[in-house]
């Protein structure tokens, strides 16, 4: 398993990785509909909590792996057959959700994270053998994932009161694996290859909201419900999604990402920054359908709070994009170039 050359032209993603993206859109789909169950059901704090903790794990999994395949990725058969296992956790894991969103039970959701990540390991374990220059970053990487997976299994065992510390203290574990990892040597990632892989995501989850959306708003049609502000719900809905993909996309993320290797800081900001992303873009589509059940009469909860389920997803969406795309390449254009050798930083033209 060599590593990948960080450089290579037109690194583009592999169709292992869209079915490995494709599969994890089930998941995302699950944890959606959770939190618009919650919300209807009259326990929507409990159920922005359960979204938050369950969107993490497959995110963080999703994330992981892609990173990691950017800086390896032999495509043998060895390879493909532990990617199949980390899909295969990632349905566990999708299957296992109703069950956390209604009764707390995440026994079948640490199941299938324990999967992909266990998976993970045996892949990071694999690069140690391979790549003797990155040996100490990926023996990190391996002791890290298996640690944090026996401390998810750990959690099993406490009581429910306690299991919240557990989770946050597991959750900043996790994060902090990449980059006690990564001080020892960083792995030969490819810019313009995370920029898509990140894009491609993007676009899931964004295709998740708007047929999270369209599900509740054929419903109602079909049993004949305020079609007049349905219709309106389903408009303003369609622009919220037409206009997060246009300020997503409105720059090019590979031409920071290329920047970021002098500064691995800014590096783990745009890459964990996306968990707003994309979770916000989940949450979108939640609360679309939210809005849609509310203004039919299917739901019984506050105009305001239906109201509140998607600007509120929807300011975090826009604010972190901005954050992570626009005002990044705006800081960019704002510095100054090199002087030219004479001195002056301009030419006149002959």
């Amino acid at each position: 398993m060599k590593a990948r050359d960080p450089g290579e032209r037109h690194r583009v993603a592999t169709s292992l990785e869209l079915l490995f993206d494709l599969c994890f859109a089930v998941a995302v789909s699950q944890a959606s509909a959770g939190l618009r169950a919650a919300v209807e059901g009259g326990q929507g704090a409990a159920g922005v909590l359960h979204f938050a903790v369950v969107f993490f794990s497959v995110w963080w999994a999703w994330m992981n792996f892609s990173w990691f395949a950017s800086a390896y990725d032999p495509d043998d058969t060895a390879y493909r057959l532990t990617v199949f296992v980390q899909i295969t956790g990632s349905l566990i894991l999708a299957a296992g959700v109703r069950r956390a969103f209604d009764g707390d039970d995440l026994s079948v959701i640490v199941l299938g994270y324990v999967v992909m990540r266990g998976a993970l390991a045996g892949l990071w374990l694999r690069a140690a053998r391979a790549d003797p220059l990155r040996r100490r970053t990926a023996l990190r990487f391996t002791a890290g994932v298996v640690a944090c997976q026996a401390g998810w299994v750990a959690l099993l065992s406490l009581p429910g009161p306690v299991r919240p510390v557990g989770i946050a203290v597991l959750v900043v574990a996790e994060v902090c694996v990449p980059v006690w990892a990564q001080s020892a040597g960083m792995t030969p990632w490819h810019p313009h290859h995370i920029a898509e892989r990140y894009g491609s995501f993007t676009l899931i989850v964004l295709g998740e909201s708007v047929a999270a959306a369209t599900t509740a708003v054929r419903t109602a049609f079909d049993e004949h419900r305020g079609t007049g502000t349905l219709s309106l719900v389903a408009a303003g809905g369609l622009l919220t999604v037409f206009a997060m993909w246009w300020l997503y996309f409105a720059r090019p993320a590979h031409t920071l990402l290329a920047t970021t290797h002098k500064g691995p800081g800014r590096r783990f900001r745009w890459a964990y920054g996306h968990y707003l992303i994309f979770a916000s873009a989940a949450a979108v589509g939640a609360g679309l359908a939210v809005s849609a059940d509310e203004v039919t009469h299917r739901a019984d909860i506050p105009p305001q709070a239906a109201g509140a389920m998607v600007a509120v997803p929807a300011a975090v969406f826009l604010t972190t994009t901005w954050a992570l795309h626009l005002r990044p390449h705006r800081r960019r254009a704002a510095e100054p170039r090199p002087s030219s050798p004479s001195g002056s930083g301009t030419t006149r033209a002959g």
